[in-house]
């Protein structure tokens, strides 16, 4: 699907969502933490729950608060219904300039597509709240109940999307801040470019052909 050496010009940019162009967190945490409680489980320090920002939610319930399966499911719909009910503001905190960007990459024709492991409905009423869900031709999250979660099944899912409208992926890159979105478009065989702002450490940059550390960089990887 790529190139061996890949590099711009770009055929298509693929963009993780929390951690990458919005500051999520605090929201994330925030939620987290009441959804805990309601499941009468203790409640980690705030630093301790960064943890499940980036990977699927589920996940979280399970590898870092250490749930069955059961609970888990049970768990997300708490978290899913306190999601709902809350507006796209709490977390839609964007890092200076990636807006800007966006609406960059949009004017200059490149088609553009979210990727996230955050659900769906949630990634676009986000977006829409940020005035930049034109921009992308693709908005492809997890779904409701987590059955599309892992970010590889998100990225074939969204690739799917993007080839039904004829978008040219033969120099697509994709830009994240977490290993899972290395990992999840290793699986289809699409490059990444890391972000160093979001919540992932400098050891899960490992497998990215760059690693960026400002959106004036990001800018010139892309442009």
């Amino acid at each position: 699907m790529t190139q061996q050496n890949p590099s711009k010009p770009w055929s298509c940019i693929l963009f993780d969502l929390d951690g990458t162009i919005t500051d999520s967190a605090p929201g994330i945490i925030g939620r987290l933490s009441r959804t805990l409680q309601a499941m009468g489980r203790p409640v980690p320090l705030p630093a301790e729950l960064v943890a499940f920002v980036g990977p699927p939610i589920l996940d979280g319930f399970r590898d870092v608060a250490s749930m069955t399966e059961a609970e888990a499911r049970e768990a997300l719909v708490v978290y899913r219904g306190l999601a709902a009910s809350e507006g796209p503001q709490d977390d839609a905190r964007v890092y200076p300039g990636m807006i800007g960007l966006v609406r960059a990459l949009h004017a200059a024709g490149i088609p553009l597509a979210i990727a996230t492991s955050k659900s769906e409905t949630q990634a676009l009423r986000i977006l829409e709240h940020l005035d930049v869900a034109d921009c992308f031709e693709v908005i492809c999250g997890s779904s409701e109940d987590e059955t599309r979660s892992a970010k590889a099944d998100v990225v074939e899912e969204a690739l799917r999307r993007l080839r039904e409208q004829s978008i040219d992926l033969t120099n697509i890159v994709m830009v994240g801040d977490r290993e899972h979105d290395i990992i999840g478009a290793a699986a289809h065989g699409v490059p990444v470019i890391m972000v160093e702002w979001g919540y992932g450490s400098p050891a899960e940059s490992v497998g990215a052909i760059g690693v960026v550390h400002s959106v004036d960089q990001l800018r010139t990887a892309l442009l």
